[in-house]
């Protein structure tokens, strides 16, 4: 592991835990330069970890300070999350760059780095998350190709088994909405209309049904919402 302290960090709140990782993506053209951005003092950005794709892992701020990433944000019950939360930035230029599949090498140096990460903290498998997960109206890192199901077979968060097919049926809507709230989406109210609606669908997606994307509420996204619940409620 190499080191470069950024500046950009302070003390983290006495009255709150450590209980949630965030993973994101970069978003930038190349690694050098997101590493530069998150050390400079004027950005006032930060995280606590930047994994290269050669898998190369730099530590810029120490887990017992609070580093500047997750930005306006909420889950299960909590807001502005950077106090109780570690973040890893993983490098990918993102969808504006050019966005591409995360190396094995750089997967497998996530996977060690969370590892060490979880051993030290008591953070649930339900609160590995995505920055989209707990910002889904203006995020959408590590997105879409990032692989989560690979990452949970090495204990870290979660991906229930899902079925291959699922029929057409219709959708409680409402139902969907209590098993998004239950895992820990921030569920928007039903009179902020169906566009704020298909937002979070679309947050939900890209982390648990990667293969579409489009924010409808169809019978797979619900079903696949019912069993992440299930999931969650499982672990506690």
């Amino acid at each position: 592991m190499k080191i470069r302290l950024s500046p950009n960090h302070d003390a983290r709140p006495a009255d709150e835990p450590v209980d949630i990782l965030v993973l994101h993506y970069t978003g930038m053209q190349t690694g050098q330069a997101a590493i530069d951005r998150l050390c400079d003092p004027e950005a006032r950005v930060s995280a606590h970890y930047v994994v290269e794709e050669d898998g190369t892992v730099w530590n810029l701020v120490t887990e017992d300070r609070r580093a500047w990433h997750a930005g306006i944000s909420f889950w299960r019950g909590h807001e502005t999350l950077n106090g109780r939360c570690i973040g890893i930035e993983i490098v990918n230029p993102g969808h504006e760059w050019g966005y591409r599949p995360f190396p094995a090498v750089q997967m497998a140096a996530v996977a060690t780095l969370c590892q060490g990460i979880l051993s030290r903290h008591p953070i649930p498998a339900r609160n590995v998350v995505a920055h989209s997960d707990i910002a889904p109206d203006r995020k959408e890192d590590p997105g879409e190709l990032f692989d989560w199901p690979w990452l949970a077979a090495q204990g870290i968060g979660l991906w229930p088994d899902f079925p291959a097919n699922v029929a057409a049926s219709s959708v409680d809507e409402e139902k969907l909405r209590a098993d998004l709230a239950a895992i820990g989406y921030p569920v928007p109210a039903v009179g902020q209309g169906a566009a704020a609606f298909a937002t979070l669908l679309r947050a939900f997606q890209r982390r648990w049904r990667p293969a579409r994307i489009d924010g409808v509420a169809d019978a797979e996204t619900a079903l696949r919402a019912e069993m992440v619940m299930r999931s969650v409620q499982n672990t506690g």
